[in-house]
């Protein structure tokens, strides 16, 4: 199911936000709204946002600087400014800035919904074609990593750059992050793609072992040796040897990939001649090799001999864009896999991915889509069917709700004690912004703001902008 368009309105004025909030969300559209022009800056500032209305004069921040962040946050964000007559030039040189058009007060609802239809349709036939340029071209798929936003276009061009030389490369980036995706997409789109490809995980083996394993051995180098045995890397020779978590090397092995770097060359363990190789290395981890190097634990030399082309992959908690383009993926994976029939996520799952800040990285984005397909028993993932983490999970809330109300308690009053920690939790989940809990709960603004009055629910609760009497 394709998500609704999603609306920002950013207008002072409260009848007006709140009668174009009415009419978009009757046609559909998921519609957020505030009357600060600075807050409307920081809600956009992710570029979660299709189109974002907003008035040209606003009390605290000027239109066209709404304009130029929101532009600056995501270039396919459409902005349309609502102006009065005598400003219609400015209006027409905001044109000049990316503003989408503008609509002069004062105006019938109908001519800005039809405007706005028409963006949707221009949104939804752009987004098409680049779709389908883009996977001929690899560009959303780059050899496995996908990713459409600014960041990953960043980091696309920096493999495709890096991946044309023979320097040595340090992949850094948290956890799930992709690191090893990053060096199969160096790896494979090199000079080098046709020969091996070797991957050492330094992490997984004791240091005895990853020497072995490493640099190879001679016929009876040590117990056990019964025959010759190449090392990984006289195996990667012509072509790419990965080392996955570096900063796991023991001082030994750190000086004798130190000379590989240097010389190309190495001894087997219990050999008597050298042997030279022709290969490319490329590093990742996730420390930091400078604090290693400042507490005695990593070679100065080797960190300045590996970080010769650093590459950092970004957090998914920084390139939000690309989460819908993840699960998506993630879910026809292991709806396939696993064959269920789940075809798309609810508009409430959706969001609780978006706001989610992921710190699992897209590895944790992946097990949660695998999980809600596994768990899902309808066409469309829902919230209870993600991890309790992300804000999905079963009833274990409720239960917890329930054996914190002391027992032989009247039910009415257990179940408004109920209602009230229920609330209050949501509140917390959405920061403050009541709209949005109401849209959680539910319910309408005016009972949210009846239930928090009635119940003494007391927050400094923003509403998304409303503005009028109980913030909504």
């Amino acid at each position: 199911m394709p998500r609704a368009p999603k609306i920002l309105i950013i207008d002072d004025e409260p009848l007006m936000r709140m009668s174009i909030s009415d009419a978009l969300k009757e046609d559909g559209y998921e519609v957020f709204e505030t009357a600060s022009g600075r807050e409307g800056v920081s809600l956009a500032k992710d570029g979660s946002f299709d189109i974002v209305i907003t008035d040209l004069r606003l009390p605290d921040l000027d239109g066209l600087e709404v304009l130029k962040a929101c532009k600056r946050a995501s270039a396919e964000t459409m902005v349309v400014l609502i102006t009065a007559y005598g400003a219609v030039e400015t209006a027409v040189e905001a044109m000049k800035y990316g503003a989408y058009d503008y609509i002069t007060k004062p105006f019938r609802m109908e001519e800005l919904l039809l405007m706005i239809r028409r963006m949707v349709r221009l949104r939804d036939l752009e987004q098409e074609n680049i779709l389908l340029k883009e996977q001929v071209e690899g560009r959303y798929n780059f050899s496995g990593i996908l990713g459409k936003s600014e960041k990953m276009k960043e980091t696309f061009e920096k493999i495709k750059i890096i991946s044309q030389t023979d320097s040595t490369v340090l992949i850094l980036g948290e956890s799930g992050t992709g690191k090893e995706l990053g060096a199969n997409a160096i790896h494979y789109n090199s000079p080098r793609k046709a020969e091996p490809f070797i991957k050492v995980s330094c992490a997984a083996l004791p240091e005895t072992l990853l020497e072995a394993e490493l640099f190879g051995y001679e016929k009876g180098a040590f117990t056990g040796a019964v025959k010759q045995k190449k090392g990984r890397f006289e195996l990667a020779d012509k072509g790419t040897i990965f080392l996955d978590e570096i900063g796991e090397l023991s001082p030994v092995i750190q000086v004798k990939l130190l000379r590989v770097l240097q010389e190309k060359e190495f001894d087997r363990l219990g050999g008597a001649g050298t042997i030279s190789v022709d290969l490319r290395i490329i590093c990742a981890t996730q420390r930091d090799l400078r604090k290693e190097v400042a507490r005695g634990v990593f070679r100065e030399d080797l960190f300045y001999r590996l970080n010769v082309v650093p590459l950092v992959l970004p957090p998914l908690r920084e390139r939000k864009g690309d989460i819908m383009l993840l699960s998506n993926h993630f879910l026809k994976y292991y709806a396939g896999l696993y064959n269920k029939n789940v075809t798309g996520f609810s508009a409430e799952a959706m969001e609780l991915l978006l706001k989610h800040p992921f710190p699992g990285n897209v590895r944790e984005l992946e097990h949660a889509v695998e999980r809600a397909v596994v768990m899902g028993r309808g066409e469309e993932v829902q919230t209870i069917d993600l991890p309790e983490e992300i804000g999905g999970g079963d009833l274990s809330d409720c239960l917890k709700a329930i054996q914190s109300v002391h027992s032989h308690e009247r039910l009415t009053k257990a179940i408004r004690d109920f209602e009230k920690q229920y609330i209050v939790k949501v509140l917390e989940e959405t920061k403050g912004n009541k709209t949005l809990a109401a849209k959680l709960l539910g319910v309408s603004r005016k009972t949210l703001w009846e239930k928090c009055k009635m119940l003494e629910i007391v927050s400094d609760a923003k509403d998304g902008g409303a503005g009028e009497e109980g913030k909504l």
